[in-house]
């Protein structure tokens, strides 16, 4: 408790605010690197002073994305560019340290009126200087900490100002020796681990230097709310439909006098048709929080994660009106959901289990490292990449420890898209201490006691709960990747900053410590993460609240061409590890033997294509294994990881620029709530039901194709289940064993109503008695009849038919692309790909996507049987 109180006032300095009166200083910066001028801050800061020398500037950006805007880097996504890049270790701080500069207007039209500057993140250094004053008394440290200052007395009376701020890199910024976080000691700061280097990442040569988020001007009344509080209290167990017993709404904010009187007033909001406020006085230079009656919400829209129920969101705008004139001096508009987050050990799984609404929810995640390892950040590609994970029937991601707290706009997509988030917090038992390491610079004992700076890691933690409590997609908080931070930080985050800061929610002690999930089986308690026989998926136990498993990841031709030079494209030998250098630098790991039972790849175009059948097959196994044995061995499963912030070539569900490979739809297809299932160890067919709905008079279908097309329908029969539970049916394997012994063959589930209604289907292609494809190395063509019209502007309706008399159409490939260039058109968004059309059947996919001027969209479509072809849209 002494430690939280101690801490406030740093962050009453530096607590951030955002309202209808503010705006984004994000164009017309200028910078130049610290050896380029002797001038200092309050010279280089007077509008008079001529920016000789200084270049244009990318801002919110790090250094590094300013010499790539410029041209002066190649790109480091591309091949070996990044070793043509000096790396901050070689060559000092100074080649990394620069000037921001901005020029904006901004004036006082009223006296009362206050104007504030915020940082939303500078990395990891800075002095701030406007108009030739310093604003900052001493430098400034942290990644994650905020900034604000009121500028209103040092603005200029013509409105005509200018900011210049320094920024200085971390220090140490760690040596990147190839070991995880390099040697380690990029962690004695208080920022991101990665950029150092990872067994994933290659190191970013400036550390991610710069201002690296948001920079904004607030104008304001002499009372300004600050980190408004919403908590919603939903009791009992809900259920979707029907009406709703009420639930409570708490609203807290603070109030930050500016003025040189005590300011008087109602603080108020509206919901639900319904006023409700409180009448407070703050002091001068006060600041105050102050709590709102508690509003009891009737029949309240609740907020569910994806696949459960819909994701109701509730607005409402917090006003501060002063008692003299009755004039509005701030307002805050806030964006919430209804839901309570609870969670319980389960005694039979001996794992955590996470309860919304007072409803279990079986956790189907994914582990996120970052947007983009430049931090290159934007509302849009947020969107984008959490509308991935929904679409991939997950529902929670991990924000991993080595990393970010997530910005705003990345928790306003989880909001929207309904995927719950656990936070961790910046550690990682790479860089922090858990193990021994020879890669390391310093011993166990010093690790264990990083960062330098506790006080500046609690004042971080106290400022970034403030951010982000609000949004109901936040679940769980996390006190590292791996391991615990340093005692004393656990104690206090746990104890006083967030019971005290949110209260709402489980802080677990890392990431896969006992308290999460009992670990019997010895070692680190998450993975493993390479390639599997899917038979281990469904057969072999592991942890129980898995916080870490995985497998392969890398895209299909088009997307290597995006990196990997054409001299580069060689095939990677399993049996020998030859790999080329472009391929290990980007991190490739191999698919083995289980790309050549497809038969031998001719090209790396056949090797990649082959890739995507594994990368289908291995994560719809994943998915559908845990699911088999949820709340008997499990309570949770997160992919080690569903994207890369760069070229990779491992452990990614869609590339750096957003083209999804089969991992995507391999797990929306195993991942789908409600789905039919098979376990290729033992052949039982089952039932996954993630709903809160029981199922009754559901026909379960069972059926064969050979490779001709030729069907045999081995049983059908009306069955039910129970809500968030599996269930086994039948064993079919006596039957396959003897059909597939020669070529392999499909096998065919789907599960339809009692009005013929299909629910859920499920194709598997089978191997033969050897463990080969070789039936599928023989398939005749497929040609497929396909239309694609236009349903609504950037909404494409794709039919592909396959007739009676052809095998099975297998494995198609769907892409949105420039007709004239023949390249995709991203991010684009498919209801389902790599789709396999069955004799007779016909399939309906639907395509979104944001159309742009002057751009002719049409459909390519091939498949492992179906040559390519170009489909005009209609």
């Amino acid at each position: 408790m002494r430690i939280l109180k101690l801490l406030l006032p740093l962050v009453c300095l530096i607590s951030f605010s955002a309202h209808a009166q503010q705006y984004e200083l994000n164009k017309g910066w200028q910078c130049i690197n610290i050896k380029k001028t002797k001038d200092y801050g309050e010279k280089i800061s007077q509008p008079s002073y001529h920016l000789k020398g200084f270049m244009n500037a990318t801002v919110p950006g790090t250094v590094l994305t300013n010499l790539l805007d410029n041209k002066m880097i190649p790109d480091p996504f591309y091949a070996l560019n990044n070793e043509k890049i000096p790396d901050i270790y070689n060559t000092g701080s100074d080649y990394y340290t620069y000037w921001f500069v901005k020029d904006f207007n901004e004036k006082i039209n009223k006296e009362g009126d206050q104007v504030w500057l915020h940082f939303r993140g500078i990395n990891y250094s800075c002095d701030i200087f406007l108009n030739g004053h310093k604003l900052n008394e001493k430098r400034f440290y942290g990644m994650f900490l905020r900034q604000q200052y009121n500028i209103t007395q040092w603005l200029a009376k013509d409105g005509k100002n200018r900011l210049a701020v320094i920024v200085y890199p971390p220090d140490p910024v760690g040596n990147p020796n190839g070991g995880q976080g390099g040697d380690g000691t990029i962690a004695k700061n208080v920022s991101h681990q990665y950029v150092a280097g990872w067994d994933w990442i290659q190191p970013i040569r400036d550390r991610n230097t710069g201002i690296w988020d948001k920079v904004t001007i607030e104008k304001t009344g002499a009372i300004n709310i600050q980190n408004v509080h919403v908590i919603t209290l939903v009791p009992g167990k809900r259920f979707i439909e029907g009406n709703q017993d009420p639930a409570t709404i708490k609203v807290s904010a603070e109030l930050l006098n500016a003025g040189n009187k005590t300011i008087a007033g109602d603080l108020q909001y509206e919901l639900g048709g319904e006023k409700i406020s409180t009448h407070i006085s703050v002091a001068a230079g006060a600041n105050v929080t102050a709590s709102l009656p508690d509003f009891v919400l009737q029949n309240p829209k609740l907020w569910w994660p994806n696949g459960y129920g819909p994701q109701n969101l509730y607005n409402i705008n917090v006003k501060f009106i002063n008692d003299d004139a009755a004039a509005i001096s701030d307002v805050e508009h806030i964006q919430f959901g209804v839901r309570e987050i609870n969670t319980n050990w389960n005694t039979v799984t001996r794992s955590r289990e996470v309860l919304v609404n007072g409803q279990k929810i079986f956790i189907k995640g994914g582990n996120w490292i970052v947007s983009d390892e430049m931090l290159r950040l934007s509302g849009d590609r947020y969107d984008a990449e959490i509308r991935f994970h929904r679409d991939m029937n997950l529902n929670l991601i991990r924000v991993w420890g080595g990393a970010l707290t997530e910005r705003p706009e990345f928790y306003d997509a989880c909001d929207k898209y309904g995927l719950l988030v656990m936070q961790d917090f910046w550690n990682s038992g790479d860089c922090n201490g858990r193990w021994l390491d020879p890669m390391k610079k310093e011993d166990q004992w010093t690790r264990r006691k990083y960062p330098d700076s506790h006080q500046l890691f609690l004042a971080s933690v106290i400022d970034q709960v403030k951010m982000i409590r609000n949004h109901p997609s936040l679940a769980l908080w996390c006190g590292g990747n791996e391991i615990t931070p340093p005692e004393d930080i656990l104690v206090a985050m746990r104890d006083s900053i967030i019971p005290q800061l949110d209260g709402t929610r489980y802080l677990i002690e890392y990431s896969n410590s006992d308290s999460m999930s009992y670990n019997p089986f010895g070692g680190n308690g998450d993975g493993p993460y390479q390639i599997q026989n899917i038979n281990t998926f469904w057969e072999h136990q592991t942890f129980p609240f898995n916080s870490e498993v995985g497998s392969v990841g890398m895209g299909d031709y088009a997307s290597l061409e995006r990196f990997i030079p054409k001299e580069n494209m060689i095939i990677p030998d399993f049996t020998s590890r030859k790999i080329d250098s472009v391929w290990r630098y980007h991190k490739y790991i191999g698919y083995d033997h289980y790309i050549d039972a497809y038969g031998k790849p001719k090209d790396v175009k056949d090797f990649a294509d082959k890739a995507q059948l594994v990368n289908y097959d291995q994560y719809r196994a994943l998915m559908e294994g845990f699911s088999a044995h949820m709340w008997e061995w499990y309570t949770g499963v997160i992919i080690w990881k569903t994207q890369n912030p760069w070229t990779a070539l491992r452990g990614q569900m869609y590339d750096y620029y957003l083209d999804p490979n089969a991992c995507l739809y391999g797990l929306h297809n195993g991942s789908e709530p409600f789905h039919v299932m098979y376990n290729p160890a033992d052949g039982m067919v089952m039932i996954a039901n993630n709903t809160f709905t029981s199922k009754h008079n559901i026909m379960l279908q069972v059926k064969m194709y050979d490779m001709n097309g030729k069907d045999s329908l081995l049983t059908q029969v009306f069955s039910e289940i129970e809500p968030t539970r599996s269930k086994k049916y039948l064993s079919v394997k006596p039957l396959l064993d003897k059909l597939v012994k020669d070529k392999g063959a499909f096998l065919y589930l789907s599960l339809s109503d009692e009005n013929k209604r299909l629910l859920s289907d499920n194709l598997y292609w089978l191997p033969d008695s050897t463990g080969n494809y070789s039936g599928l190395q023989e398939m005749k063509k497929a040609i497929v009849n396909v239309r694609a019209n236009e349903k609504a502007k950037g909404k494409v309706e794709v039919t592909v038919s396959n007739s009676k008399d052809n095998p099975v159409a297998f494995f198609n490939r769907l892409s949105l692309v420039n007709i004239l260039t023949k390249k995709r058109i991203l991010p684009t968004f498919y209801s389902d790909n790599y789709i396999s059309v069955l004799p007779g059947e016909e399939r309906k996919i639907t395509i979104d996507y944001t159309p742009v001027a002057n751009e002719k969209a049409a459909v390519e479509l091939y498949g492992w049987n179906v040559d390519k072809q170009y489909i005009d849209i209609k």
